[in-house]
């Protein structure tokens, strides 16, 4: 089976957001008609609270975007942005979510940061996706969502690291930065995703 999985479609990372990405908004209907074509169809959600250390706000003296040590791992320095509870981490209002059968929350550990759906940025807990997808007899997932060069990127490599066979959805992807999404794409070719193309599904 293969299911869909939307990355992060929230209202922080949609214009007006505190991460706003650039024509982020260009992809709610893209997702809402690609959802009918799925069996399961499974949402990733940035849940973080509001003392987490990759906000900048949390490191005074730091640079919005700047990079720094956090525990070992390289952590850029964001805009507080998905803040457990307030509307900015709530799914958009134009998203459909009739058919999203599970939401996998990531990012709650305040001393690590989560970009991909099924782990932490070191890799050290499992948010149970992979689990989750296995048990429901998945072989392949699709990827759609914001960032295409953060958190759809790190997910569509993790799901690759954990055996199942990748689309990367890009037309229904936003990215942060055009250099960003272009290695993006580079090292997921390379590591054997494919690109899918909407009209052929």
């Amino acid at each position: 089976m293969t299911a869909l999985l939307l990355i992060d479609i929230q209202n922080d990372f949609l214009p007006g957001g505190s991460l706003a990405v650039p024509a982020g908004h260009e992809i709610l209907p893209l997702v809402n008609r690609l959802q009918p074509h799925y069996e399961l169809v499974v949402a990733t959600q940035d849940w973080h609270p509001a003392a987490h250390q990759s906000f900048a706000s949390q490191h005074p003296g730091h640079a919005l975007f700047s990079s720094i040590d956090l525990h070992g791992l390289p952590q850029t320095l964001w805009p507080d942005h998905c803040v457990q509870g307030t509307p900015g981490a709530e799914f958009s209002t134009q998203l459909d979510q009739h058919r999203i059968e599970a939401i996998f929350r990531k990012g709650m550990n305040p001393e690590i940061d989560s970009y991909s759906g099924f782990f932490d940025n070191g890799h050290r807990k499992s948010t149970g996706l992979a689990d989750y997808l296995r048990g429901r007899g998945v072989q392949e997932v699709h990827l759609c969502g914001l960032a295409a060069d953060y958190c759809v990127y790190f997910s569509a490599l993790d799901a690759l690291q954990e055996s199942f066979r990748v689309a990367f959805l890009a037309e229904a992807t936003r990215a942060i930065s055009v250099e960003g999404y272009q290695e993006a794409r580079r090292v997921l070719a390379q590591r054997g995703a494919t690109f899918q193309l909407l009209a052929d599904l």
